[in-house]
């Protein structure tokens, strides 16, 4: 960084000092969150290999994979759904409110990533429709940055949700999963390599997550993984 650059970067830090946005005191720098409550964000360090749902003591599957194993290979979400990183969660994803979700994958950028790497990131997609409303699609903000920060291909265009479909709050699982069906199709099935990421911002139930995953194994991708800021706990997508 040459010297007018690191002047510029040392007038804005004065100008605009980075603010917690959980209690208001000064941010770390680079983040919108102070040490303290940066540290209170739920880490999922006990949690499923096979679907990354927060246990007692790690396992390599947990009860609910053993009976039905998942679609997918392998799962990461470093975080728990829970306080004080869903009421972050749900200022970016519904009030807009974009410095919360430059704080979240701030921080998701801090944590290990896998050792097996995709060698493609791809963002469970919205409809024209529910974009429109939204404004912008939060797992592919997050995608970029984090795919750009470990240096993988990441691409919104591949997977497309073709029909627009009622929200999966409040809907049981057989509900949820025909809510979905036929819901995504793959635009290039030419551009997909042999190892993928499907990336979301939260992962409740996994059925969203799931059909995107059936739609690319479908089309030949040998590997697929799930990936998530936040892993719920079972009780209700």
């Amino acid at each position: 960084m040459d010297a007018p650059i690191r002047l510029l970067s040392a007038v804005q830090r004065w100008l605009l000092p980075w603010r917690c946005l959980l209690c208001g005191d000064a941010g770390a720098e680079g983040v919108d969150l102070c040490a303290d409550c940066a540290a209170e964000l739920p880490r999922n360090t006990s949690c499923c290999a096979q679907c990354a749902l927060p246990l007692p003591l790690s396992a390599t599957q947990c009860g609910r994979c053993l009976r039905k194993p998942p679609p997918w290979d392998a799962a990461w979400a470093p975080f728990r759904y829970a306080w004080p990183l869903d009421r972050l969660e749900t200022r970016f994803k519904f009030s807009r409110d974009l410095a919360a979700g430059r704080a979240l994958v701030s921080m998701w950028q801090r944590e290990s990533p896998p050792s097996c790497l995709p060698q493609m990131m791809i963002p469970v997609p919205l409809h024209r429709h529910r974009l429109r409303q939204r404004g912008y699609n939060q797992a592919w903000e997050m995608v970029r940055p984090l795919a750009r920060s470990l240096g993988i291909p990441c691409r919104k265009d591949l997977l497309q949700r073709v029909r627009h479909t009622e929200a999966q709050t409040g809907l049981d699982a057989t509900e949820r999963h025909r809510n979905l069906r036929g819901a995504f199709a793959l635009q290039d099935t030419m551009a997909l390599p042999s190892h993928v990421a499907v990336v979301d911002d939260v992962f409740t139930t996994g059925t969203t997550l799931s059909e995107c995953v059936r739609v690319l194994k479908r089309a030949g991708v040998s590997r697929v993984d799930v990936w998530a800021l936040a892993r719920a706990p079972l009780s209700g997508r």
